[in-house]
């Protein structure tokens, strides 16, 4: 006995808006969270996740460190091997979520 298959109807792929490019991070925001941080949330492991709080972004010394790019510094986190010495990884806030935040 032959079994007749049918296809099935295709569902419409899922359709998410794209999300707008930025440009890279500058490495100088990287730099300056490492340098002027001053919010260290120990994370285990011998990881922490180090920030740059508004009181720290005002200082005049990181102004002038950052330059244009203050405003991205505010949403940015570096999680940081303290053992390793080395930066495992850096989140960046969307930008939107930044806005909503001020």
């Amino acid at each position: 006995m032959a079994h007749s298959f049918r296809q099935r109807p295709r569902k419409s792929p899922l359709r998410i808006a794209p999300r707008p490019q930025r440009a890279a991070l500058p490495g100088d925001v990287v730099t300056a969270v490492l340098r002027f941080s001053d919010i260290l949330v120990d994370q285990g492991g011998g990881r922490t996740l180090m920030r740059l709080s508004d009181d720290r972004l005002a200082d005049p010394e990181v102004r002038t460190w950052l330059g244009e790019a203050l405003p991205r510094a505010a949403g940015v986190s570096v999680l940081y091997d303290d053992r390793e010495e080395e930066i495992v990884r850096v989140f960046e806030a969307p930008a939107d979520l930044l806005k909503l935040a001020a």
